[in-house]
């Protein structure tokens, strides 16, 4: 029987319910102190950035506890030492000292930083790799519930309470968590990695760790982004609730109770749909709609409970844009090395965090308290447009749906790439060239198997868009081997073949195109003397499928050589396709590309016996079949 997620969800719903409604409870009490308007807006960054610090500068040490203790000791030892901080800000509040009340918030992020990376990885450990959305989406939901109801409550009692009620709270809560940390039940997958506690040096490290899984950084920053926003939307509600729309404390923790409300129900719903649908491919659309809900909430005057609508509803849609990158973080890394990763994020989204609170104490000193919303608009504007050409499958996911806006690929031999995927077979894609624009609709058709392919080193070195696209690829510059045609060519041509021939043997997919040049007449498919096809078929590794691509029909695109001595120039021909897809596609019927996917194996394992020349010619006839 699988162990349940509900103890774990209960043990962090009561610590971040205690955290919010600490350092809610300390906001608005230091604000009531203090008299200058300025100044409160920087009271509200210093209260903020002391629950955020730790996290930047513990997170190593968070990591070796987690080598150290069991995840669970962990989990418990930091809900006893919830106790005696509650004792901390109890006398800040009594004595009224604000920097007392600060001092408390701190070490409640002291010890929330110390246990989160445990309580994170416990998510696989209790569910298994194949729980792991939906308990990202349950964590994450439960967590903004903490921080609904801790930031509401905290509202109300700031109010109305008496000190007696304010006091009963931070210890009553403090006293739950703990006793649910006593009914958490996992399988634990230990870690015997040590690693620096040094933050600094630990931030480089886990940065080089990170980097060997393609794209993982960028995965970490942009969710990183994400809670920079969130800090500092809460921060700004707080001040602009009050002096903004001149809503009480409490009415303030309504509106902040419409945000958290619309984030817990995205992050839940998400959950769910995430198991059936890549929603990572979604974010230019998550993020772009926030944009604009944001821009909304700067440029045009509502009415408070208009205002909460449109809030909530830009809640919802940043759970959907956030749910994913949590899941991908689990999904990319297994086992030990997550609890480095899940610290290694802590440090640094912490770190977005603390930015924040020093950028909108700045934004709103220099230019009021609404001018935050219109820094998160375009953030959210640009930062998931340059995360999509940092992160392979949404790339490709993207490309799918740009290109299916002006191609209608009609595939035959689909259950190919099905099968591929249930096997989880090794592939060499071996496609003909009809035109400059079938590698990407090769790649997009293939978007969910990895491929590396091989790319003109010219391309490499042309704008400022195909490099990004081919590093991000993990595309591999192949030299113009019409330009090398001696024997420093076919030197190039046996290095390559060896290059290929080893990512094929350590478990990479490999796509390259075996004339290396795009079509010279109408579908007519010409090798020449290559021989690279030939040389990697006659080496192939054991296991190693070879997938045979026929694409008809780009013939005459501007992307092919129709009507021209030489093949299109990319830059001017990549800007004609954009100003064609956004004022001609949508008025006209989208070109036709039919698509003939077929396992060819043994057929090229059987053509390799042949020499070279014949072998082409066998590969040329199969791909001007029909």
């Amino acid at each position: 029987m699988k162990n349940s997620f509900c103890p774990l969800y209960v043990t962090n719903f009561f610590g971040t319910l205690n955290d919010n409604f600490l350092k809610t409870l300390a906001s608005f009490t230091v604000i009531g102190w203090i008299a200058d308007e300025r100044l409160k807006s920087i009271a509200m960054g210093v209260t903020a950035g002391a629950l955020v610090l730790p996290y930047i500068l513990c997170s190593p040490l968070a990591d070796r506890l987690t080598v150290l203790w069991s995840k669970r000791k962990i989990v418990r030892v930091a809900k006893w030492a919830e106790l005696p901080i509650m004792a901390v800000a109890i006398a800040g509040f009594v004595l009224k000292s604000p920097w007392l009340v600060i001092g408390a918030v701190l070490l409640m992020g002291l010890q929330s930083s110390l246990y989160s990376p445990a309580k994170y990885a416990l998510i696989r450990d209790i569910g298994g790799a194949e729980r792991i959305s939906t308990g990202m989406g349950g964590m994450e939901g439960i967590s903004f519930l903490g921080v609904l109801i801790g930031t509401v409550v905290g509202s109300v009692i700031s109010d109305m309470a008496s000190d007696t009620i304010r006091y009963g709270c931070l210890v009553v809560f403090a006293a739950l968590g703990l006793l649910a940390s006593y009914t958490i039940r996992a399988e634990e997958e230990l870690s015997h990695s040590l690693h620096a506690i040094n933050p600094f040096r630990y931030l480089r490290r886990a940065y080089r760790m990170a980097n060997r899984y393609d794209g993982l950084n960028a995965v970490i920053f942009t969710l990183s982004v994400f809670w920079w926003g969130a800090a500092m939307l809460q921060m700004g509600l707080l001040v602009y609730g009050k002096t903004g729309l001149g809503l009480s404390a409490t009415e303030t923790g309504a509106l902040l109770c419409a945000a958290a409300v619309g984030i817990v129900l995205g992050q839940v719903v998400a959950g769910f749909v995430d198991k059936t649908h890549f929603l990572l491919g979604k974010v230019l659309l998550t993020g772009w709609i926030a944009a604009a809900l944001l821009a909304t909430l700067y440029f045009v005057e509502m009415s408070p409970l208009c205002f909460a609508l449109v809030l909530g509803v830009l809640a919802f849609d940043l759970g959907f844009f956030k749910l994913p990158f949590d899941a991908e973080i689990q999904k990319v890394v297994k086992g030990p090395k997550l609890n480095t990763i899940l610290s290694y994020f802590n440090q640094v989204s912490f770190l977005f965090m603390f930015v924040a609170s020093g950028c909108y104490a700045l934004v709103s000193f220099l230019a009021g308290p609404k001018a935050f919303f219109l820094l998160l608009a375009l953030v959210f504007l640009v930062v998931p447009f340059l995360f999509v050409f940092t992160y392979r499958s949404v790339l490709l996911c993207v490309g799918r749906w740009v290109f299916a806006r002006r191609y209608k690929v009609v595939l035959d031999g689909a259950d190919v790439l099905d099968r591929i995927k249930a096997e989880g077979s090794t592939v060499l894609v071996l496609p003909n060239h009809p035109a400059m624009v079938d590698p990407m609709l090769v790649g997009v058709t293939f978007w969910k198997t990895p491929l590396k392919p091989l790319s003109d080193e010219s391309f490499f070195k042309t704008g400022i868009v195909a490099p990004r696209v081919l590093k991000t690829l993990g595309a591999v510059p192949v030299p113009d081997l019409r330009k090398n045609r001696s024997r420093a060519g076919a030197s190039i041509a046996r290095g390559l073949g060896d290059i290929v021939t080893r990512t094929l043997k350590g478990g990479g997919n490999v796509i390259f195109y075996p004339s290396g040049h795009i079509q010279t007449e109408c579908e007519r498919e010409d090798i020449g003397t290559r021989q690279l096809a030939h040389n990697i078929c006659g080496n192939l590794p054991p296991g190693v499928r070879v997938i045979g691509v026929r694409t008809r029909g780009l013939w005459g695109s501007i992307w092919s050589r129709k009507g021209r001595d030489d093949s299109p120039a990319f830059v001017p021909t990549f800007i004609k396709s954009v100003l064609l897809w956004f004022f001609w596609s949508p008025f006209v019927r989208r070109r036709r590309v039919e698509m003939h996917i077929e396992d060819i194996t043994s057929l090229v394992i059987e053509w390799s016996k042949l020499p070279r020349l014949q072998f082409n010619a066998k590969l040329n006839d199969w791909y001007n079949a029909d």
